[in-house]
């Protein structure tokens, strides 16, 4: 395989060299670009003498003035990976500002695209770096953030790139997966994100679902191979890969009809919604004057989908269900798998720190007539290979 590794200034640039060794044991072709604040921290000498090739800094070569082709790098490469990331070069990149050969690489890339950030925790958190790197997931860029298993390493280590063995191993088994994956080919139902149940033209009954559980869950998907149709209620931030078809929804009523119609062509669905219980009765057609001191809402029961799809369920296909609990939570979700005709049901409880709602972690437990399978706190990127794995084995 041919990797194109980008390095810019960070202190962890001295990590980039055992990255290159990962890759170079394992047999694949390394060709590094480096910004020149990459240079400041570690010399081209050392990346050249790991990878047998010249390294590439400028647009022309210091000693022929031979032009270095970026739009070449782009066709040669196989994937490109940018560790450390810097959140400079993330804001370049989320915003097109093609100033250095690394930039121009990365515009050119036909491969898959990776990045390791690496900055201090400030910096991280701010939501000018927040923003672009949702800018870089919603153009398909994997972002590899700090593997963690309880919350206090998690917190400690935001921003912090990911150790190189890691970032090797995530890397080149995302590349390698829809060769072998089980659901190359298949085609899957998400769904995703709240609904909105309108109460009047201004107002709506809804929760702090945001989706991004099911966006996860949509890329691993075409990660894989499958092709997706994501229907999802209102959210920020969408599954722009290729292989998801995204469907936009408000109201449980809109989504239980856009499921329901695709479900029959579907080989499973994966309802990771989190869809209102209830809706108003009646919607007034002008907004509610403050009036009195009482305001009585009637609600009526909205379209149980998982029960739904459920039913409609043939012996080919593979239904799977969430279940957010605050208390019983076990037996609530054992409850929901039968009840449902699930295959399996992923549970999560707001009583865990980093889970639910909002987090860019999860933690969640997998349970199925076979039993129950805990994981550890993770971000939701390494949650939803857990439960596509799990999804995989149903077809195997």
């Amino acid at each position: 395989m041919n990797i194109v590794l980008g390095i810019t200034g960070s202190i962890a640039a001295y990590k980039a060299c055992t990255l290159i060794r990962q890759f170079v044991k394992q047999g694949h072709e390394v060709q590094v670009v480096i910004t020149p604040a990459g240079k400041e921290f570690i010399t081209p000498i050392t990346l050249s003498a790991l990878t047998s090739k010249p390294v590439i800094s400028d647009f022309f070569s210091q000693r022929d003035g031979t032009w270095h082709s970026h739009v070449s790098l782009g066709l040669w490469a196989d994937a490109m990976v940018i560790a450390p990331a810097t959140a400079s070069t993330i804001g370049k990149m989320a915003n097109g500002i093609a100033d250095n050969m690394l930039i121009t690489t990365y515009l050119s890339m036909k491969a898959p695209v990776f990045v390791a950030p690496a900055m201090d925790l400030d910096m991280w958190d701010h939501a000018a770096t927040q923003h672009n790197l949702n800018v870089l997931r919603q153009r398909g860029v994997t972002i590899i953030e700090p593997a963690s298993g309880e919350l206090a390493s998690h917190l400690i280590g935001k921003g912090r790139m990911e150790e190189p063995e890691r970032i090797a191993e995530l890397m080149l088994a995302a590349i390698e997966k829809p060769k072998n994956s089980a659901l190359s080919g298949r085609h899957i139902l998400i769904t995703a994100g709240p609904t909105y149940e309108r109460i009047d033209p201004v107002r709506f009954i809804g929760n702090y679902s945001s989706g991004k559980m099911g966006v996860a869950l949509a890329k691993e998907c075409a990660l894989r191979g499958a092709s997706v149709d994501f229907v999802c209620g209102p959210i920020q931030c969408y599954p722009e890969v290729e292989g998801v078809n995204v469907v936009k929804v408000e109201s449980a009523q809109e989504m239980w009809n856009c499921a329901s119609s695709l479900f029959p062509s579907s080989d499973a669905a994966i309802l990771c919604a989190a869809v209102a219980d209830f809706t108003p009765d009646t919607v007034a057609q002008s907004k509610i004057k403050r009036e009195g001191d009482d305001l009585i809402l009637h609600l009526k029961p909205t379209q149980d989908i998982a029960r739904g799809l459920g039913e409609m369920k043939k012996t080919h296909q593979r239904l799977v269900g969430f279940a957010l609990e605050t208390t019983d939570e076990m037996s609530n979700a054992k409850a929901k798998l039968e009840k449902k005709n699930l295959d399996f049901i992923v549970l999560n409880s707001l009583r865990d720190e980093g889970a639910g709602f909002r987090h860019d972690t999860n933690k969640v437990t997998i349970v199925s007539r076979d039993g129950e399978t805990p994981y550890p706190l993770k971000s939701k990127a390494e949650v939803a290979v857990d439960i596509i794995d799990r999804l995989e084995c149903l077809f195997q």
